[in-house]
């Protein structure tokens, strides 16, 4: 058990800003990731599972989760480089986003099959979570590193950010050789 591999650390930063969990137990001093979906994304889990097996104890599990939701869930091993990810995306208990990160294709690929979709043309990202400023950092960051422009799009009562049409087929191409096949959906 050495430090992550890029591999690694792309799917765990694209995972803090989809579905990922960082935390720290109380009374220890590094912190983990939770991967957690439903068992209907079970190809899925077990695709992240393989890349960051080596940072594991145990295989994915189903669980039953609230409201009859059964989930299919890991845990990585509490490790200093993800206490430093936490203390980079985390305050308060909170997820942020920092001022300055990076990310790349694949981070940017299972960011969106976490928690992007398609609509028509327009893809979007889920970002109700973060704040205004955060998402725009978010757009800010889409720009500058891969040339995405995006504009907010308020789903209900929160925005979230909506990758433009002119801007999605490059989007699509940047994220397609990351995707396995049980997300292809997500492309179509």
């Amino acid at each position: 058990m050495g430090s992550l591999i890029q591999e690694q650390k792309s799917l765990i930063i694209g995972a803090i800003l989809g579905d990922g969990y960082l935390r720290i137990v109380p009374g220890r001093i590094n912190a983990f990731l939770e991967i957690n979906h439903s068992a209907s994304q079970k190809d899925y889990v077990d695709w992240k599972y393989k890349i960051l097996k080596t940072i594991t104890k145990n295989g994915p599990k189903l669980r039953n989760g609230n409201g009859g939701r059964v989930a299919y869930r890991f845990y990585t091993r509490c490790l200093p480089e993800i206490t430093n990810l936490f203390k980079t995306f985390y305050r308060n208990g909170r997820k942020l986003i920092p001022d300055k990160f990076d990310i790349d294709e694949l981070s940017l690929a299972v960011w969106f099959m976490d928690d992007g979709s398609r609509s028509r043309n327009a893809l979007y990202l889920n970002t109700q979570q973060f704040s205004h400023l955060d998402q725009i950092k978010l757009q800010n960051l889409l720009k500058k590193k891969f040339d995405i422009d995006s504009n907010l799009n308020k789903d209900k009562t929160y925005e979230r950010i909506r990758i433009i049409t002119s801007s999605a087929i490059k989007f699509c191409g940047l994220i397609r050789p990351y995707i396995p096949k049980s997300m292809e959906y997500k492309l179509a």
